[in-house]
């Protein structure tokens, strides 16, 4: 997690033991129900710096292993252990979806317009910290920053992180509390091409976009990015999805 600053929203009110294989359940979606149609995998595993990617035909086709699989009660399901494979911008290892198109393409998507990603999951556990939703920086630049990350903290806080510009720096903002374990939902957008709006339990507040992020295009990316590491394959983060939809417009 990166450094804190001043919010300044305005307001509106152990170990694996998974099910491997799994089936389609329609429309791409899997045996969970969520549509894996517009999303890769990015995986804890791999060659250093290079995780390994699971792309969104493979995802359509049931793919399920240690780090996504479907629980018991339905949940697309994401474990991401302290020690694993990075990418080499991050020295935290993630089994997180990255938004892609129909067409398994990157998505890059323009701020203008409303672009909206809503969620409900429960935080199974966690060690410390794990990011569960993020709008990263797409082509327009060289940064390998994202605009936003929503983190989830052991304590329970939920936490908004609001880059300051594609440069880095980040700000953050307490935006709910959920206990570990209990169901929670979010919805991540932007609208406009300046404004930054975040739902958690049906609470919304909104945040300015700063003029460096205009040059960027943008995706979604949702899982378990945990926040923290070590040398422990059996520490980390688990993650349960129940819902998960993008819309564009």
């Amino acid at each position: 997690m990166r450094s804190s600053g001043t919010p300044t929203p305005t307001a509106d009110a152990t170990p694996d033991a998974p099910n491997s294989g799994g089936g389609s359940g329609g429309s791409g979606s899997g045996s969970s129900g969520i549509d894996l149609s517009v999303w890769q995998l990015q995986q804890p595993v791999g060659s250093p710096g290079s995780p390994t990617t699971i792309a969104s035909s493979r995802l359509q086709g049931g793919y399920r292993d240690s780090y996504l699989y479907t629980d018991g009660d339905g949940a697309l399901t994401f474990w991401s252990p302290e020690k694993g494979v990075t990418t080499p911008n991050s020295k935290y290892a993630r089994s997180e979806l990255r938004e892609v198109n129909r067409d398994g393409s990157s998505a890059n998507w323009s701020l203008g317009g409303t672009h909206r990603m809503s969620v409900t999951l429960r935080v199974v556990s966690v060690t410390s910290n794990v990011c569960v939703g993020q709008i990263h920086l797409g082509e327009g630049g060289s940064s390998t920053k994202p605009l936003l990350e929503l983190y989830y903290r052991s304590n329970g806080d939920i936490v908004l992180g609001t880059e300051n510009s594609p440069a880095g720096g980040q700000t953050l903002h307490t935006v709910g509390h959920v206990p570990v374990g209990e169901k929670w939902s979010y919805t991540l957008g932007v609208s406009g091409g300046d404004t930054i709006d975040v739902t958690v339990n049906g609470s919304t507040t909104h945040y300015p976009i700063a003029s460096s992020f205009q040059s960027y295009k943008q995706y979604f990316k949702a899982g378990a990015y945990n926040q923290s590491a070590s040398d422990s394959s059996t520490n980390g983060a688990r993650v349960a999805f129940y819902a998960l939809t993008v819309s564009h417009s």
